[in-house]
Protein backbone atom coordinates (compact mmCIF):
# COMPACT_ATOMS: atom_id res chain seq x y z
CA UNK A 1 0.00 0.00 0.00
CA UNK A 2 1.07 3.48 -1.26
CA UNK A 3 2.31 6.43 1.78
CA UNK A 4 -0.95 7.97 0.31
CA UNK A 5 -3.38 5.05 0.31
CA UNK A 6 -2.41 4.70 4.05
CA UNK A 7 -2.85 8.12 5.00
CA UNK A 8 -6.43 8.04 3.24
CA UNK A 9 -7.16 4.59 4.96
CA UNK A 10 -6.08 6.21 8.53
CA UNK A 11 -8.26 9.89 7.65
CA UNK A 12 -12.27 9.18 7.03
CA UNK A 13 -12.28 12.61 7.63
CA UNK A 14 -14.29 11.99 11.17
CA UNK A 15 -11.81 13.25 13.86
CA UNK A 16 -11.92 16.78 13.55
CA UNK A 17 -10.34 17.93 16.93
CA UNK A 18 -7.24 17.62 15.86
CA UNK A 19 -6.93 19.32 13.04
CA UNK A 20 -5.15 22.82 13.24
CA UNK A 21 -8.48 24.80 11.76
CA UNK A 22 -10.04 23.27 15.08
CA UNK A 23 -7.73 24.67 18.00
CA UNK A 24 -9.79 26.63 19.24
CA UNK A 25 -13.74 26.98 20.33
CA UNK A 26 -15.91 25.02 17.37
CA UNK A 27 -18.67 26.91 17.66
CA UNK A 28 -18.78 29.94 15.52
CA UNK A 29 -20.99 31.52 17.72
CA UNK A 30 -23.50 34.04 17.19
CA UNK A 31 -24.83 36.02 14.50
CA UNK A 32 -23.07 39.22 13.06
CA UNK A 33 -19.90 37.61 13.86
CA UNK A 34 -17.33 38.95 10.86
CA UNK A 35 -16.13 35.88 8.79
CA UNK A 36 -13.41 36.57 6.25
CA UNK A 37 -13.42 34.31 3.08
CA UNK A 38 -10.02 33.79 1.57
CA UNK A 39 -10.51 32.44 -2.73
CA UNK A 40 -14.05 33.66 -2.38
CA UNK A 41 -14.31 33.32 -6.01
CA UNK A 42 -13.98 29.62 -6.50
CA UNK A 43 -17.28 27.82 -7.45
CA UNK A 44 -18.15 26.69 -4.19
CA UNK A 45 -16.70 29.57 -2.13
CA UNK A 46 -18.51 32.12 -3.34
CA UNK A 47 -22.27 30.38 -2.85
CA UNK A 48 -20.83 29.40 1.12
CA UNK A 49 -20.02 33.12 1.51
CA UNK A 50 -23.95 33.93 0.15
CA UNK A 51 -24.78 31.19 2.74
CA UNK A 52 -23.02 32.64 6.03
CA UNK A 53 -24.47 36.02 4.64
CA UNK A 54 -27.89 34.71 4.73
CA UNK A 55 -27.55 32.97 8.01
CA UNK A 56 -26.74 36.87 9.72
CA UNK A 57 -23.16 36.86 9.26
CA UNK A 58 -21.37 39.66 7.98
CA UNK A 59 -19.21 38.34 5.36
CA UNK A 60 -15.97 39.66 3.64
CA UNK A 61 -13.60 38.14 1.28
CA UNK A 62 -10.56 38.15 -1.39
CA UNK A 63 -9.49 36.46 -4.05
CA UNK A 64 -7.38 36.93 -7.25
CA UNK A 65 -9.52 38.81 -9.21
CA UNK A 66 -13.18 37.98 -8.90
CA UNK A 67 -15.48 37.99 -11.58
CA UNK A 68 -19.29 36.91 -12.89
CA UNK A 69 -20.93 34.95 -11.80
CA UNK A 70 -19.31 34.90 -8.16
CA UNK A 71 -18.89 38.86 -8.35
CA UNK A 72 -22.49 39.03 -9.38
CA UNK A 73 -23.62 36.96 -6.48
CA UNK A 74 -21.53 38.76 -4.18
CA UNK A 75 -22.70 42.22 -5.17
CA UNK A 76 -26.35 41.59 -5.31
CA UNK A 77 -25.94 40.01 -1.24
CA UNK A 78 -23.92 43.33 -0.19
CA UNK A 79 -20.76 41.26 0.42
CA UNK A 80 -17.71 43.58 -0.05
CA UNK A 81 -14.67 41.63 -1.61
CA UNK A 82 -10.79 42.27 -2.43
CA UNK A 83 -9.16 41.35 -6.01
CA UNK A 84 -5.76 40.49 -4.25
CA UNK A 85 -4.55 39.21 -1.65
CA UNK A 86 -3.35 41.15 1.51
CA UNK A 87 -2.72 40.79 4.80
CA UNK A 88 -4.54 44.07 5.41
CA UNK A 89 -7.64 43.13 4.25
CA UNK A 90 -7.16 41.08 7.82
CA UNK A 91 -7.20 44.47 9.82
CA UNK A 92 -9.29 44.44 12.05
CA UNK A 93 -9.37 40.85 12.33
CA UNK A 94 -12.58 38.54 11.78
CA UNK A 95 -13.69 36.33 14.01
CA UNK A 96 -13.24 33.32 11.69
CA UNK A 97 -11.77 33.04 8.30
CA UNK A 98 -12.38 30.51 5.95
CA UNK A 99 -9.59 29.18 3.77
CA UNK A 100 -10.23 27.91 0.01
CA UNK A 101 -8.64 24.22 -0.76
CA UNK A 102 -6.45 26.28 -3.81
CA UNK A 103 -5.06 28.51 -0.66
CA UNK A 104 -0.90 27.46 0.27
CA UNK A 105 1.34 28.38 2.40
CA UNK A 106 2.72 31.52 1.28
CA UNK A 107 -0.51 33.50 0.97
CA UNK A 108 0.30 36.73 2.86
CA UNK A 109 -3.92 36.30 4.22
CA UNK A 110 -2.95 32.65 5.41
CA UNK A 111 0.18 34.06 6.97
CA UNK A 112 -1.27 36.58 8.89
CA UNK A 113 -4.45 33.93 9.83
CA UNK A 114 -1.56 31.19 11.14
CA UNK A 115 0.76 34.32 12.77
CA UNK A 116 -1.75 35.89 14.47
CA UNK A 117 -3.83 32.54 15.42
CA UNK A 118 -6.93 33.80 13.44
CA UNK A 119 -9.67 31.36 13.50
CA UNK A 120 -9.91 29.26 10.97
CA UNK A 121 -11.94 26.58 9.19
CA UNK A 122 -11.81 25.24 5.71
CA UNK A 123 -15.25 24.98 3.37
CA UNK A 124 -16.33 21.15 3.93
CA UNK A 125 -16.03 22.01 8.02
CA UNK A 126 -18.04 24.97 7.73
CA UNK A 127 -20.76 22.75 6.31
CA UNK A 128 -19.99 19.85 8.69
CA UNK A 129 -20.39 22.16 11.45
CA UNK A 130 -22.79 25.14 10.97
CA UNK A 131 -25.25 23.78 7.95
CA UNK A 132 -25.49 19.86 7.85
CA UNK A 133 -26.07 19.50 11.60
CA UNK A 134 -29.98 18.00 11.83
CA UNK A 135 -30.41 17.47 8.50
CA UNK A 136 -30.97 14.60 6.38
CA UNK A 137 -27.41 14.82 3.83
CA UNK A 138 -27.94 13.43 0.29
CA UNK A 139 -24.38 13.24 -1.30
CA UNK A 140 -24.02 13.23 -4.80
CA UNK A 141 -20.36 11.57 -6.00
CA UNK A 142 -18.55 10.06 -8.49
CA UNK A 143 -15.89 11.32 -11.56
CA UNK A 144 -18.66 12.69 -13.88
CA UNK A 145 -22.17 14.30 -13.45
CA UNK A 146 -21.80 15.58 -9.92
CA UNK A 147 -23.51 19.25 -10.59
CA UNK A 148 -25.88 17.89 -13.10
CA UNK A 149 -27.26 15.74 -10.70
CA UNK A 150 -27.45 17.70 -7.41
CA UNK A 151 -29.10 20.48 -9.49
CA UNK A 152 -31.75 18.00 -10.31
CA UNK A 153 -32.32 16.44 -7.01
CA UNK A 154 -32.37 20.28 -5.89
CA UNK A 155 -35.25 20.85 -8.48
CA UNK A 156 -36.76 17.82 -7.79
CA UNK A 157 -37.29 18.40 -4.20
CA UNK A 158 -38.28 22.06 -4.80
CA UNK A 159 -40.97 21.63 -7.22
CA UNK A 160 -42.09 18.79 -5.00
CA UNK A 161 -42.59 21.22 -1.94
CA UNK A 162 -39.40 19.75 0.29
CA UNK A 163 -38.24 23.08 0.67
CA UNK A 164 -34.28 21.62 -0.02
CA UNK A 165 -31.20 23.00 1.15
CA UNK A 166 -28.43 22.60 -1.54
CA UNK A 167 -25.28 23.53 -2.66
CA UNK A 168 -24.15 23.19 -6.52
CA UNK A 169 -20.60 23.11 -7.30
CA UNK A 170 -22.15 25.61 -10.53
CA UNK A 171 -25.42 28.01 -10.91
CA UNK A 172 -28.09 25.95 -11.57
CA UNK A 173 -30.27 27.85 -14.41
CA UNK A 174 -33.76 27.01 -12.33
CA UNK A 175 -32.43 28.72 -9.39
CA UNK A 176 -30.26 31.34 -10.56
CA UNK A 177 -27.39 30.45 -8.23
CA UNK A 178 -25.32 27.71 -6.74
CA UNK A 179 -27.09 27.08 -3.15
CA UNK A 180 -30.90 27.42 -1.19
CA UNK A 181 -31.61 27.24 2.32
CA UNK A 182 -35.09 26.82 2.03
CA UNK A 183 -35.52 25.42 5.36
CA UNK A 184 -36.54 21.42 4.86
CA UNK A 185 -35.07 18.39 6.08
CA UNK A 186 -32.66 17.69 3.71
CA UNK A 187 -29.30 19.11 2.40
CA UNK A 188 -28.36 17.82 -0.86
CA UNK A 189 -24.67 18.64 -1.80
CA UNK A 190 -22.48 18.16 -4.15
CA UNK A 191 -19.42 15.78 -2.77
CA UNK A 192 -16.39 16.56 -4.23
CA UNK A 193 -13.51 13.97 -3.55
CA UNK A 194 -10.90 16.94 -4.19
CA UNK A 195 -8.56 17.58 -0.91
CA UNK A 196 -10.06 20.13 1.46
CA UNK A 197 -7.45 22.57 2.72
CA UNK A 198 -4.05 22.87 2.98
CA UNK A 199 -3.64 21.39 6.51
CA UNK A 200 -6.36 18.55 5.65
CA UNK A 201 -5.28 16.38 2.68
CA UNK A 202 -8.37 14.08 2.87
CA UNK A 203 -11.35 14.56 0.31
CA UNK A 204 -13.68 17.03 1.06
CA UNK A 205 -17.12 14.56 1.33
CA UNK A 206 -15.24 13.00 4.20
CA UNK A 207 -17.16 16.08 6.24
CA UNK A 208 -20.41 15.37 4.52
CA UNK A 209 -22.00 12.31 6.11
CA UNK A 210 -24.19 11.01 3.58
CA UNK A 211 -27.13 9.44 4.84
CA UNK A 212 -28.05 8.72 0.97
CA UNK A 213 -24.88 8.37 -1.65
CA UNK A 214 -25.00 8.55 -5.54
CA UNK A 215 -22.03 7.12 -6.54
CA UNK A 216 -22.35 8.07 -10.69
CA UNK A 217 -18.96 6.60 -12.18
CA UNK A 218 -15.72 5.79 -11.19
CA UNK A 219 -12.64 6.81 -13.41
CA UNK A 220 -9.30 7.96 -12.58
CA UNK A 221 -9.33 11.56 -12.11
CA UNK A 222 -7.26 14.47 -10.09
CA UNK A 223 -3.98 12.79 -10.71
CA UNK A 224 -2.05 15.89 -8.84
CA UNK A 225 -3.25 14.29 -5.89
CA UNK A 226 -4.12 10.73 -6.51
CA UNK A 227 -1.10 8.76 -7.72
CA UNK A 228 -3.05 6.01 -8.75
CA UNK A 229 -6.57 4.63 -9.64
CA UNK A 230 -5.95 2.75 -6.36
CA UNK A 231 -5.45 5.62 -4.36
CA UNK A 232 -8.83 7.08 -5.97
CA UNK A 233 -10.80 4.04 -5.58
CA UNK A 234 -10.10 3.65 -1.94
CA UNK A 235 -11.75 7.47 -1.00
CA UNK A 236 -14.95 6.48 -2.71
CA UNK A 237 -14.95 2.97 -0.57
CA UNK A 238 -14.04 5.08 2.74
CA UNK A 239 -17.35 7.65 1.70
CA UNK A 240 -19.45 4.32 1.66
CA UNK A 241 -17.93 3.39 4.85
CA UNK A 242 -19.46 6.33 6.52
CA UNK A 243 -23.13 5.89 5.48
CA UNK A 244 -25.28 4.74 8.46
CA UNK A 245 -26.85 1.29 8.35
CA UNK A 246 -30.54 3.36 7.89
CA UNK A 247 -29.15 5.30 5.12
CA UNK A 248 -28.29 4.02 1.53
CA UNK A 249 -26.29 4.18 -1.45
CA UNK A 250 -27.32 4.47 -5.05
CA UNK A 251 -24.71 3.24 -7.71
CA UNK A 252 -24.98 3.20 -11.54
CA UNK A 253 -24.88 -0.82 -12.05
CA UNK A 254 -24.04 -0.90 -15.91
CA UNK A 255 -21.50 -3.50 -15.43
CA UNK A 256 -19.61 -3.61 -18.97
CA UNK A 257 -19.88 0.40 -18.58
CA UNK A 258 -19.06 0.83 -15.18
CA UNK A 259 -16.71 -1.27 -14.97
CA UNK A 260 -15.60 -3.47 -11.72
CA UNK A 261 -14.76 -0.47 -9.60
CA UNK A 262 -18.34 0.46 -8.90
CA UNK A 263 -19.27 -2.67 -7.04
CA UNK A 264 -15.90 -3.00 -5.26
CA UNK A 265 -17.19 0.65 -4.17
CA UNK A 266 -19.77 -0.73 -2.55
CA UNK A 267 -19.39 -4.06 -1.51
CA UNK A 268 -18.95 -3.86 2.45
CA UNK A 269 -21.66 -1.29 3.10
CA UNK A 270 -23.76 -1.47 5.75
CA UNK A 271 -26.61 0.05 4.24
CA UNK A 272 -28.96 -1.38 1.08
CA UNK A 273 -27.77 -0.68 -2.04
CA UNK A 274 -29.45 0.46 -5.27
CA UNK A 275 -28.44 -0.11 -8.71
CA UNK A 276 -29.38 2.18 -11.84
CA UNK A 277 -28.51 1.92 -15.80
CA UNK A 278 -29.85 0.29 -18.61
CA UNK A 279 -29.35 -2.89 -17.87
CA UNK A 280 -32.01 -5.32 -16.63
CA UNK A 281 -30.45 -6.48 -13.94
CA UNK A 282 -30.10 -3.10 -12.07
CA UNK A 283 -33.06 -1.95 -9.16
CA UNK A 284 -33.85 1.11 -11.78
CA UNK A 285 -34.02 0.02 -15.39
CA UNK A 286 -34.13 2.68 -18.39
CA UNK A 287 -36.24 1.37 -21.68
CA UNK A 288 -37.21 3.50 -24.58
CA UNK A 289 -35.00 5.50 -24.44
CA UNK A 290 -35.25 8.49 -27.06
CA UNK A 291 -33.77 11.80 -28.31
CA UNK A 292 -35.77 14.49 -29.82
CA UNK A 293 -34.23 17.07 -30.61
CA UNK A 294 -33.48 18.48 -27.39
CA UNK A 295 -35.58 16.68 -25.36
CA UNK A 296 -34.89 13.19 -24.28
CA UNK A 297 -37.59 10.86 -22.95
CA UNK A 298 -37.43 7.55 -21.42
CA UNK A 299 -38.92 4.65 -19.10
CA UNK A 300 -38.29 3.50 -15.88
CA UNK A 301 -38.98 0.57 -13.72
CA UNK A 302 -37.80 -0.34 -10.20
CA UNK A 303 -37.44 -3.96 -9.37
CA UNK A 304 -39.85 -4.42 -12.40
CA UNK A 305 -42.73 -2.34 -11.59
CA UNK A 306 -43.65 0.80 -13.83
CA UNK A 307 -42.70 3.91 -11.98
CA UNK A 308 -43.68 6.03 -15.28
CA UNK A 309 -42.48 7.88 -18.35
CA UNK A 310 -40.54 10.90 -18.19
CA UNK A 311 -39.04 13.79 -20.14
CA UNK A 312 -35.99 15.79 -19.69
CA UNK A 313 -34.88 19.03 -21.49
CA UNK A 314 -31.44 17.92 -22.09
CA UNK A 315 -29.68 15.77 -24.57
CA UNK A 316 -27.59 12.11 -23.76
CA UNK A 317 -27.48 9.21 -22.06
CA UNK A 318 -25.26 10.08 -19.85
CA UNK A 319 -28.40 12.78 -18.17
CA UNK A 320 -30.94 10.22 -18.08
CA UNK A 321 -28.16 7.97 -16.23
CA UNK A 322 -27.77 11.20 -13.93
CA UNK A 323 -31.85 11.60 -14.15
CA UNK A 324 -32.59 8.15 -12.86
CA UNK A 325 -29.84 8.60 -9.62
CA UNK A 326 -31.74 11.55 -8.90
CA UNK A 327 -35.32 9.86 -9.22
CA UNK A 328 -34.03 6.81 -6.89
CA UNK A 329 -33.05 9.14 -3.90
CA UNK A 330 -36.03 11.59 -4.22
CA UNK A 331 -38.13 8.18 -4.71
CA UNK A 332 -36.79 6.75 -1.43
CA UNK A 333 -38.00 10.21 0.48
CA UNK A 334 -41.35 10.01 -1.06
CA UNK A 335 -41.48 12.14 -4.15
CA UNK A 336 -44.03 10.76 -6.39
CA UNK A 337 -44.21 10.31 -9.87
CA UNK A 338 -46.11 13.03 -10.44
CA UNK A 339 -44.14 15.47 -8.95
CA UNK A 340 -40.66 13.69 -10.74
CA UNK A 341 -42.01 13.96 -14.05
CA UNK A 342 -42.51 17.39 -13.77
CA UNK A 343 -39.56 18.32 -12.04
CA UNK A 344 -37.71 17.04 -14.97
CA UNK A 345 -39.24 17.86 -17.76
CA UNK A 346 -38.70 21.62 -16.22
CA UNK A 347 -35.23 21.06 -15.44
CA UNK A 348 -32.71 23.74 -17.24
CA UNK A 349 -29.63 22.10 -16.09
CA UNK A 350 -26.27 23.72 -14.95
CA UNK A 351 -24.37 26.70 -16.67
CA UNK A 352 -21.42 25.68 -18.59
CA UNK A 353 -23.03 22.16 -19.57
CA UNK A 354 -24.19 22.56 -23.32
CA UNK A 355 -24.64 26.30 -22.54
CA UNK A 356 -25.51 27.85 -26.50
CA UNK A 357 -23.46 30.91 -26.46
CA UNK A 358 -24.98 33.07 -29.53
CA UNK A 359 -24.42 31.95 -33.08
CA UNK A 360 -22.64 34.10 -35.96
CA UNK A 361 -23.24 33.69 -39.67
CA UNK A 362 -24.73 30.44 -39.51
CA UNK A 363 -21.93 29.15 -36.80
CA UNK A 364 -23.15 27.86 -33.72
CA UNK A 365 -21.04 28.78 -30.21
CA UNK A 366 -21.53 26.45 -27.52
CA UNK A 367 -19.39 26.05 -23.68
CA UNK A 368 -19.03 22.96 -21.92
CA UNK A 369 -17.01 22.24 -18.73
CA UNK A 370 -15.63 18.62 -20.45
CA UNK A 371 -12.35 17.74 -18.26
CA UNK A 372 -11.89 14.36 -18.62
CA UNK A 373 -11.73 11.92 -21.33
CA UNK A 374 -15.40 10.39 -20.74
CA UNK A 375 -17.06 13.24 -20.28
CA UNK A 376 -15.10 14.90 -23.44
CA UNK A 377 -16.62 11.85 -25.39
CA UNK A 378 -20.10 11.79 -23.55
CA UNK A 379 -20.31 15.93 -24.05
CA UNK A 380 -19.27 15.25 -28.56
CA UNK A 381 -21.80 12.05 -28.24
CA UNK A 382 -24.90 14.63 -26.74
CA UNK A 383 -24.14 17.61 -29.25
CA UNK A 384 -24.48 15.18 -32.08
CA UNK A 385 -27.65 14.14 -31.05
CA UNK A 386 -28.75 17.46 -30.51
CA UNK A 387 -27.14 19.26 -33.54
CA UNK A 388 -27.21 16.01 -35.49
CA UNK A 389 -26.54 18.42 -39.24
CA UNK A 390 -23.83 20.31 -38.38
CA UNK A 391 -19.99 19.76 -38.69
CA UNK A 392 -18.62 19.70 -34.98
CA UNK A 393 -15.92 20.79 -33.82
CA UNK A 394 -14.11 20.27 -30.86
CA UNK A 395 -12.21 22.44 -29.17
CA UNK A 396 -10.42 21.56 -25.71
CA UNK A 397 -8.40 23.65 -23.46
CA UNK A 398 -6.20 21.18 -21.22
CA UNK A 399 -7.14 22.97 -17.87
CA UNK A 400 -7.50 20.94 -15.27
CA UNK A 401 -4.84 19.47 -12.85
CA UNK A 402 -5.32 15.40 -14.37
CA UNK A 403 -6.00 16.98 -18.39
CA UNK A 404 -2.84 18.73 -17.78
CA UNK A 405 -0.88 15.86 -17.20
CA UNK A 406 0.37 13.32 -19.30
CA UNK A 407 -2.13 10.74 -17.73
CA UNK A 408 -4.79 11.14 -20.30
CA UNK A 409 -2.39 11.68 -23.31
CA UNK A 410 -3.33 8.20 -25.04
CA UNK A 411 -7.01 8.09 -23.99
CA UNK A 412 -7.91 11.47 -25.04
CA UNK A 413 -7.84 11.35 -29.09
CA UNK A 414 -10.34 8.73 -29.48
CA UNK A 415 -12.58 11.17 -27.45
CA UNK A 416 -11.83 14.16 -29.80
CA UNK A 417 -11.93 12.18 -32.96
CA UNK A 418 -15.63 11.77 -32.10
CA UNK A 419 -16.09 15.11 -33.71
CA UNK A 420 -15.38 16.54 -37.47
CA UNK A 421 -12.46 18.58 -36.90
CA UNK A 422 -10.41 19.33 -33.44
CA UNK A 423 -8.76 22.06 -31.99
CA UNK A 424 -6.21 22.07 -28.86
CA UNK A 425 -5.48 24.72 -27.11
CA UNK A 426 -2.18 25.44 -25.03
CA UNK A 427 -1.85 23.36 -21.35
CA UNK A 428 -3.45 25.92 -18.53
CA UNK A 429 -0.17 27.17 -16.36
CA UNK A 430 2.18 24.80 -18.63
CA UNK A 431 5.20 26.10 -16.47
CA UNK A 432 4.50 24.35 -13.41
CA UNK A 433 4.75 20.53 -14.93
CA UNK A 434 7.78 19.45 -15.84
CA UNK A 435 8.10 18.02 -19.79
CA UNK A 436 7.73 14.40 -18.31
CA UNK A 437 4.66 15.27 -17.06
CA UNK A 438 2.87 17.64 -19.06
CA UNK A 439 0.41 16.63 -21.74
CA UNK A 440 1.73 17.44 -25.46
CA UNK A 441 -1.50 19.22 -27.23
CA UNK A 442 0.20 18.96 -30.67
CA UNK A 443 1.29 15.15 -29.92
CA UNK A 444 -2.62 14.81 -29.20
CA UNK A 445 -3.46 17.08 -32.05
CA UNK A 446 -1.03 14.04 -34.24
CA UNK A 447 -2.78 10.77 -32.58
CA UNK A 448 -6.11 12.83 -33.25
CA UNK A 449 -4.55 12.92 -37.34
CA UNK A 450 -3.77 9.55 -37.47
CA UNK A 451 -7.46 8.61 -36.61
CA UNK A 452 -8.45 9.98 -39.87
CA UNK A 453 -9.52 13.60 -38.04
CA UNK A 454 -8.04 17.11 -38.88
CA UNK A 455 -6.61 18.47 -35.89
CA UNK A 456 -4.50 22.00 -34.99
CA UNK A 457 -2.67 22.67 -32.03
CA UNK A 458 -2.37 26.37 -30.75
CA UNK A 459 -0.62 28.03 -27.59
CA UNK A 460 -3.74 30.35 -26.75
CA UNK A 461 -6.97 31.73 -27.02
CA UNK A 462 -6.49 34.84 -29.51
CA UNK A 463 -4.56 31.94 -31.76
CA UNK A 464 -7.29 29.86 -32.31
CA UNK A 465 -10.34 32.49 -32.70
CA UNK A 466 -8.28 34.04 -35.62
CA UNK A 467 -7.63 30.57 -37.19
CA UNK A 468 -11.84 29.69 -36.49
CA UNK A 469 -12.80 32.63 -37.74
CA UNK A 470 -11.18 32.01 -41.33
CA UNK A 471 -12.38 28.27 -41.21
CA UNK A 472 -15.74 27.82 -40.05
CA UNK A 473 -18.09 27.86 -42.21
CA UNK A 474 -22.21 28.61 -42.16
CA UNK A 475 -23.91 25.35 -40.63
CA UNK A 476 -20.93 24.20 -37.76
CA UNK A 477 -20.99 24.08 -34.58
CA UNK A 478 -18.11 24.97 -32.15
CA UNK A 479 -18.19 22.90 -29.34
CA UNK A 480 -15.58 24.75 -26.62
CA UNK A 481 -14.44 22.38 -23.55
CA UNK A 482 -12.85 24.04 -20.65
CA UNK A 483 -13.08 23.82 -16.95
CA UNK A 484 -12.40 27.05 -16.67
CA UNK A 485 -12.22 30.43 -19.00
CA UNK A 486 -10.32 29.30 -21.88
CA UNK A 487 -9.11 32.97 -21.82
CA UNK A 488 -12.42 34.27 -22.60
CA UNK A 489 -12.62 32.40 -26.18
CA UNK A 490 -16.40 32.18 -26.06
CA UNK A 491 -16.70 35.85 -26.55
CA UNK A 492 -13.56 36.47 -28.69
CA UNK A 493 -15.32 34.13 -31.45
CA UNK A 494 -18.86 36.24 -31.09
CA UNK A 495 -16.96 39.10 -31.94
CA UNK A 496 -14.27 37.72 -34.90
CA UNK A 497 -17.15 35.84 -36.46
CA UNK A 498 -19.32 38.52 -38.35
CA UNK A 499 -22.86 39.13 -37.85
CA UNK A 500 -25.49 37.50 -35.68
CA UNK A 501 -28.18 35.41 -37.92
CA UNK A 502 -31.83 34.45 -36.59
CA UNK A 503 -32.22 32.25 -34.04
CA UNK A 504 -34.07 30.02 -35.07
CA UNK A 505 -31.26 28.54 -36.77
CA UNK A 506 -29.45 27.23 -33.75
CA UNK A 507 -32.21 24.30 -34.09
CA UNK A 508 -30.64 23.07 -37.35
Amino acid sequence: MSEAMDNLTKNTGNDTSKKPGNNRDRNIGNKGKHIHVIGIAGSAMSPLAGMLREKGFRVTGSDAGVYPPASTLLESLGISFFHQFDAANLKPAPDLVVVGNIIARGNPELEEVLDRKIPYRSLPEILEEEFLPGRHSIVVSGTHGKTTTTAMLAWIFHVAGKRPNFLVGGVAENFGKSYGLEGGAEFILEGDEYETAFWDRGPKFFHYHPDDLIITSLEYDHADIYPDFETYQLAFRRLVNLVPRSGRVVVWGDTEQSGPELRAATAKAFCPVETYGFSSQNDWVVSEFAAEGETTRFRLKYRGELLGDFSLSATGRHNVLNAVAAIAVAHGRGIGADALAEALSTFRSVKRRMDVKGERAGILIVDDFAHHPTAVRATIEAARGRWPKRRLWAILEPRSNSMRRKVFQESLPKALALADRVVLGGVFRAQQLGDENRLAPESVAQSVRELGKEARAFEGAEAIADYLAGEAKAGDLLLVMSNGSFDGLCDKLLKKIGSEVPSEATSR
